[in-house]
């Protein structure tokens, strides 16, 4: 079965509309978080099947570029209530429904 004209735009539109980060909450300096936010964007996309890959690339770099103890969880539907050094915390949303965790914690 032939994908029409009308369901490709649909899907292009619906991948356009699901691609950009939603910050959902981040206590951190401007600079830091676009910074952030960036980073988990070119994990997410670079490693799009493999969040635990995504999620190690994540705290290297955190680590290396604003020092160590960062922590990271990506997944879909998941809860957590975590104790985190004041701004030093970004959640966000990517691709829809991927959710994006990342703290700082001494």
């Amino acid at each position: 079965m032939e994908e029409t004209e009308e369901e490709k735009k649909d899907e292009a539109d619906y991948k356009r509309l699901h691609s950009f980060p939603l910050i959902r909450h981040s206590d951190m300096p401007e600079e830091m978080r676009i910074e952030t936010m960036e980073l988990c964007v070119t994990a997410c996309e670079k490693f799009a099947t493999n969040n635990e890959s995504a999620a190690k690339m994540i705290k290297e770099t955190m680590d290396k570029k604003f020092g160590s103890s960062w922590h990271v969880v990506i997944g879909e539907g998941f809860g957590f209530e975590i104790t985190h050094e004041v701004k030093n915390l970004l959640y966000m949303f990517f691709g829809g429904s991927l959710a994006v965790c990342v703290w700082k914690c001494s």
